[in-house]
């Protein structure tokens, strides 16, 4: 069992979400309550992850964050590190492949609000920002705790992305799942099978949390 993998894992998820999840709650709450040209295609785009293979956006992210870029060439001068095969840069990937996961719970979960309660809360004297919080974030928290576990996960099982970015080097970018294919190719079945059953129980619940929310929301909007 390689718990060094494991605990680089759970960090990069941890920094992923706390990045992620605050940015998808603003898009997420945009898509939901404004009509405007190129809608559709935005919210194409946002979907896109869930249908390239991993490879694909890891060979882009590898172009795009590499050396050679201009993206690459600017952190290396300003931060005097790369990007390619540093944790950063898996935080930036696991950002970018886990946006629809992130935004599409949240964005639905805005959607359910009918609109006579935010007007209720202007009719009230609440401010916009006050009926986000007190109002809004209230309501969709199922939402946003779909969004969290469901990229937290996501992230915890990333192989090809992290695998084509960040290649196996202990404590940098070695996650759980490199972890498990190394141990597969070393014939060390016994630790492959032990970190793929973590996985697999941690998937398991994840799931199981993420429909007793849904359900939970439905039942929700039924009673409104």
């Amino acid at each position: 069992m390689d718990w060094e993998a494991l605990r680089l894992s759970i960090k990069l998820s941890s920094y992923t979400v706390l990045l992620l999840i605050p940015l998808a709650i603003v898009a997420g709450r945009a898509l939901a309550y404004r009509q405007f040209k190129g809608k559709s295609w935005v919210e194409a785009l946002i979907m896109v992850p869930l249908v390239l293979p991993p490879t694909v956006i890891g060979y882009y992210l590898l172009v795009g964050l590499g050396s050679q870029s201009m993206i690459g060439q600017w952190v290396q001068q300003v931060f005097g590190q790369q990007l390619v095969f540093h944790f950063s840069g898996l935080v930036i990937a696991c950002m970018l492949i886990n946006i629809p996961f992130a935004v599409q719970p949240i964005q639905r979960a805005f959607e359910t609000i009918p609109p006579d309660i935010r007007d209720a809360a202007a009719c009230c004297g609440m401010g916009r920002m006050r009926t986000f919080f007190k109002v809004e974030l209230p309501m969709v928290w199922p939402g946003v705790l779909t969004a969290f576990v469901l990229c937290f996960s996501h992230v915890l099982g990333e192989f090809g992305v992290v695998l084509m970015l960040g290649g196996s080097i202990a404590g940098e970018t070695k996650t759980i799942s490199i972890a498990i294919y190394d141990s597969v190719q070393a014939f060390d079945f016994d630790s492959a099978g032990l970190m793929s059953l973590i996985l697999l129980l941690f998937a398991i619940s994840a799931l199981a949390l993420t429909t007793g929310l849904s359900r939970r929301l439905g039942g929700q909007n039924a009673r409104k």
